[in-house]
């Protein structure tokens, strides 16, 4: 198949395209700056710039583009960016797709576990209502930005993904080096939820339903067995031989990324895969201690 992808710079794009192009497709990368190519084609989400021409002939898309959740304070200002980076660009794309002739197949849409917001110890499947806080709103606006392509016929995923782990990029990249050197411990209390997923499994769970032409709607996109913050960081300490003695207080997570941030980071969300199981989908890392010995190769 020929593939857009956008966001294919990023952690998780950047595995995308290259698992993609393993399995023999071809990708064209959406991009908002540089030149435009052979594979390359720029687009100006923030100015409503793109011709649907220049999609022509693709199968499908994926679009994982957005504003980083954690890279900075929440002020006003980085909200917006946050939201509009992820509605601009994905009712842009949607728009786009509908004009062309033949139409592509299917669209997967990234999305993430904060739809469903601080929910305790409640198991949740796709069918659970979305929660409550800026995150949840982001996500809600998020998905209904592609509802242009559900209507007129495109198959639409949404991915509501848990943590994805990988020591090249987010939480693992940014927890590794004091868990390495014994400093390493729980976040606040330490009993939220978890819905972790390693970064092999993600992607393959991706083009299962990508390939999967009765897959639709929303999937969570997480490993069976979630964990608490807790579990999770003694277990990490147990697989580096560290101890994890060092608790962080939320007071002191909330230091540099202010209180709304920080209560959305520290959320309890405990998601369940199964209707991604359900299509089909078989892990290659269900456990964490496994799924971790095997991405640190210890």
């Amino acid at each position: 198949m020929k593939i857009v992808v956008t966001g294919s710079s990023g952690f998780i794009g950047t595995a995308t395209v290259h698992a993609l192009e393993a399995r023999g497709h071809r990708v064209v990368r959406l991009v908002r700056s540089g030149s435009a190519g052979e594979n390359r084609i720029t687009w100006d989400p923030e100015h409503g710039q793109l011709e649907p021409d220049v999609l022509a002939g693709i199968d499908a898309a994926v679009n994982l583009a957005g504003e980083p959740i954690g890279a900075r304070r929440w002020t006003e200002r980085q909200k917006a960016k946050i939201l509009d980076s992820r509605e601009r660009t994905t009712t842009l794309l949607s728009q786009a797709m509908i004009r062309l002739s033949p139409q592509p197949r299917a669209l997967l849409s990234a999305s993430a576990m904060g739809y469903y917001g601080e929910r305790g110890d409640e198991l949740l499947t796709e069918s659970a209502a979305s929660g409550h806080g800026f995150l949840a709103s982001v996500c809600r606006r998020w998905e209904a930005a592609t509802s242009v392509a559900s209507e007129a016929g495109i198959r639409v995923v949404h991915l509501r993904t848990g943590l994805p782990l990988h020591p090249s990029g987010g939480l693992m990249k940014r927890v590794l080096l004091p868990f390495r050197f014994g400093l390493g411990g729980r976040f606040g209390s330490g009993r939220q939820w978890m819905s972790w997923i390693s970064l092999e499994d993600q992607i393959r769970a991706m083009l299962h339903l990508l390939e999967n032409d009765e897959a639709n709607g929303a999937f969570n996109i997480a490993a069976p067995e979630p964990v608490r913050n807790d579990e999770f960081t003694r277990v990490l300490a147990r697989v580096l031989h560290r101890p994890a003695l060092i608790p962080i207080p939320k007071v002191l997570i909330a230091i540099p990324f202010g209180r709304e941030l920080t209560n959305d980071l520290l959320s309890s969300i405990r998601l369940s895969p199964a209707r991604l199981e359900r299509s089909g989908y078989r892990f290659t890392s269900p456990e964490l201690e496994p799924a971790l010995r095997a991405m640190l190769r210890l």
